[in-house]
Parts: C-alpha cells; structure tokens; sequence
C-alpha cells in the first residue's frame, strides 16, 4: 500500500504547521529594542573647540624622532611580549598604555598611532594580549587590568616618563577593562575610553546585531533564530555590570565616540558613563563624537578620523587644565536609533548545553546507521539475503538522503552565521546574500521535514505490507529517524518553520 504524493505533501504540511507552533510556543520573548528617545543634551551638542584639534607640533610623518623598544613582562602564568615607542626630545614625557579591545591579537595594530604620538612627545606601551585565561568562551576583565596595570608600572619606571602623567588607554573591550585598573590604582594619571560600551557586553553585542540586520534588510526570523542563539549562551562575562568599576574612577576621563561606529551604542554608553562618575563625584570627563569616525577611529576602515589624534595628544599633553573643560560633551551630533535592550534568556530546553546535547545524540544516530550496516556485513549477515530484499535498499536510500540533508542543513546554520559575522563591517551589497541565506536554510529543514514524512510513509507500507526488519535494521532506522527527529524539533525551536517567510 503506497501513499500518494498529494497526501504526503498535506501531511508534511500540517506538520511544518505543527513544529512552527511548538516554536512559537517553547521561544522566549521575542527581542524587538524599542527606540531610543535621546536625552536633550544629544539631539544639539556643541562643536568640538578649536583647541582641542589644533595642529601638534612634531607629529605625522617627518616629525619628531623617537625609539622603539622590546621587551618582555612577566604576567600572571605567562610573559607578554611588550613594544615601547619614545621621543627621543629630553626630559620627561606623558605616557599611556594601550589596551587592546575582544579577541586574540598583539601590540602591534597599534603601531601607527603610537609613532605619530611619540613623534608628538607621548611615551606609549603596546603589548601582546594574553592567551592563558583568556578565550571566547571565558575570560576575566580583573585578570586583564591586572596585566594593563604590570605594564604601567613599566612605563612608571623610566626614566623618560613622568608618573604623574602615566595613564591608561583602551578600544572597545578594553572599556570594561580599563576602569577597573583605574579603580584599583588610583596613581594612573589619567583614562581614556575610545568606542567604550559601559552597557554589559551582551546587551552591546544585541544592539550592534540588531543595527546589523536593519542596515542588511534581513528577515525578522534571522534577528530571532541569532538571540535565540545569544539568549541560551551561557558565559557569565557576557552579562558583565561596568558601572562599579565606572564609579571607581577618580582620575581625568577622555572619551571618544565615532558617529558611524555600527558597534557600540555610543548615547547610551555616554549616558552610563557620566551617570556613574557623577555618582562617584568624578566631575572629570571629557566626551567627544567625531564625525565620520568608525569603531576604530577611522573612516571607513582607512585612515583615523582627522580630529581623533589631535584631540588625543593635546588632551593628554595640556593635563590637568584638559581634565575639567568648559563643555564636557561635544562634537558630532550622534544618532542612536535604538535602545541597546537585553537578549531574553532562554528557557531550560533553549540552554546551549541542552543544544549541544541535542546534537551529540543525533550525531549520534546518524553514525550508528552506517555502524550497524559495517558490523551486519563483517558478520557475514549480508542483508541481501533477507526476506522481503527489495523493500529494504529504497528505505536505506531514503534514510542515506535524511542524514546527508540534516547534516547540509547543520552546515547551512553555520554558514550562515559566519556570513553574518563576516558582514558585520563591510555590508555594501552583502543583503542578497543575506536574503538568499536565509531562504536556502529554511528551504533545507522543509526539505528535511519532507523527506522524514516520505521515509515513515516508505517503512509504514512496508509494514503492512508483513515486511519484517531485523534488529539491525531497527537500530538503523531508530538512529536515523531518532536523530532527524530531534533536529526537526532544534530547527523549530530556533524558527526556522516559522510564518511569515
């Protein structure tokens, strides 16, 4: 007895029905950040003041000379490697350590700023950042600023620095990593933040993935399927709180905001910042947004953004009278549309362990398939001669097609977040890859979904047809249609059955 196509299709119809409801039911809240409703004082902030972007003497190419130097710092359970750029003019000199921002790197992307400011009279420190303790999946803001402080006193030792004008740089991560060592070492001289959060590092991450997709046009399901994601990583450094070490902060604060960084929520992160040092009575900051300047102070990926090592140098130069302006914000009016809101939490059941484990076991499955077939032919119990020979073959086809689909759609997720990933700078035409990702992974779990209906209806025929499977084909088709089935159920949870398309 076969089943028509035409019922098939309805069956697998009612299903994608179903599993779009089971993920509609099992999601947490949906993440939609509402928008941001600026305070006043950003919708009309003054212009930078001229001095502040004066020429300085000495510095660009051609300017003054200067030295470098290598060293080697010990650190907790490792040495850093550490590069000191110096002028080479007499006497003593402000200086600051660089601290790098996420991920793995060296000193060494620092190198063109730090000789344009040793050119301009500023001793600076680059070093590698560390890898004992330090990973994607964990790592420790104190343990960071622990490093950032041993190179500062480094600097304080020279006989080129002076240590009361000794301070702390840091990009990007190193925001929440900066006012921590200015807090447990109150002799820093000075901070400055540049593209610094201040919001928990989830809560940035949401806003410039949302800002991502809007700018990329991309499908309401692709935001839920990536916080769906967010929502059940479980690093605890992801829901980290700056504001204590924020309020800790007793020293002079410059801050420097790009208007076209599609990374931080650059009004929100002022409105933290200032919020905190005004609690802790910290009356010192400085905040500038240029124009035009990107996550890394550039424009467009190139050159800095004109004002950003002016304003830099003579800040840190003309110390203390810098540390208290007569305007404390100004710049480049910044527009943030949106709130940098908080991912959902997932449920239990939406947690990546469960996630994990859930895919073990159908990789699983799908491994025990092609194992039990191996183990049947070396104990000679070739299946060709058992009864009903030819009902088998097509079944083991359809399930060799079931596990190469689930394993494509695996690899099409993947894919398709490292493309994501991969345009979250440079977007200039990247939506229709966006959109055309988006389709052919939803277009794989409904082909996954098919092709599972299709082989129950095979193997059901064939029972009440009095085929008869072996063990082995049992543990086969267990493995297979198991494994599948717990995909099915994955790719609901993360929307992928979901309407609209």
């Amino acid at each position: 007895m076969n089943i028509g196509r035409g019922t098939l299709g309805v069956i697998a119809g009612v299903l994608m029905v179903m599993l779009a409801t089971i993920g509609h039911v099992l999601s947490p809240p949906a993440f939609d950040p509402p928008p941001l409703r600026a305070s006043p004082q950003f919708r009309d902030i003054p212009a930078q003041p001229a001095a502040e972007v004066r020429p300085v003497a000495g510095a660009g190419f051609g300017g003054g000379r200067f030295r470098t130097e290598k060293l080697l710092v010990p650190a907790r359970n490792e040495t850093l490697r550490a590069t000191i750029r110096a002028p080479l003019s007499p006497g003593r000199h402000p200086a600051f350590v660089f601290v790098q921002g996420s991920g793995s790197g060296d000193g060494g992307e620092f190198t063109q700023q730090a000789e344009w400011l040793a050119r301009a009279g500023v001793v600076t420190l680059a070093y590698d950042k560390r890898t004992v303790g330090y990973s994607f999946r964990s790592r420790d803001f104190g343990l960071l600023a622990d490093d950032a402080l041993r190179m500062l006193r480094v600097l304080r030792q020279r006989p080129d620095v002076d240590p009361a004008r000794a301070g702390l740089w840091g990009v990007s991560e190193g925001g929440w990593v900066v006012p921590i060592a200015a807090a447990r070492d109150p002799r820093a001289a000075f901070v400055v933040l540049v593209s610094s959060p201040n919001v928990s590092p989830l809560r940035q991450v949401a806003w410039a993935l949302n800002e991502q997709l809007l700018r990329l046009h991309a499908p309401t399901g692709v935001r839920d399927l990536l916080t769906r994601v967010m929502g059940g990583v479980g690093f605890d450094f992801l829901r980290y709180d700056g504001a204590p070490a924020l309020r800790g902060i007793t020293q002079p604060v410059l801050a420097l905001y790009g208007t076209d960084d599609p990374s931080i929520p650059f009004v929100e992160s002022t409105q933290a910042l200032t919020r905190a040092l005004r609690q802790s009575g910290d009356t010192g900051y400085t905040i500038r947004f240029l124009a035009g300047a990107d996550h890394a102070m550039r424009v467009n990926g190139g050159a800095f953004a004109p004002d950003y090592l002016p304003t830099l140098a003579n800040w840190i130069r003309d110390l203390p009278r810098t540390a208290r302006p007569s305007v404390p914000i100004a710049g480049a009016t910044p527009v943030q549309r949106f709130e940098a809101a908080d991912v959902p939490a997932a449920p239990w059941w939406g947690d990546s362990t469960i996630l994990w484990l859930t895919l073990c076991l159908a990789a699983v499955g799908y491994v025990a398939a092609p194992v039990t077939e191996m183990v049947v032919r070396l104990r000679g119990r070739d299946l060709r001669f058992q009864e009903n020979v030819q009902r088998w073959p097509a079944i083991r086809r359809r399930l060799r097609r079931m596990a190469w689909i689930g394993l494509g759609e695996l690899a099409a997720v993947m894919a398709f977040i490292t493309l994501i990933v991969l345009f979250s700078v440079n977007q200039a035409g990247a939506w229709p890859a966006v959109q055309a990702g988006w389709l052919v992974v939803r277009l794989l779990a409904v082909a996954m979904l098919a092709q599972t209906v299709a082989t129950f209806a095979a193997v059901a025929g064939g029972l009440r047809d009095g085929w008869e499977p072996t063990p082995w084909q049992k543990s086969v088709l267990a493995g297979v249609l198991g494994g599948t089935a717990l995909l099915l159920l994955t790719a609901a949870y993360y929307g992928l059955f979901a309407f609209p398309w």
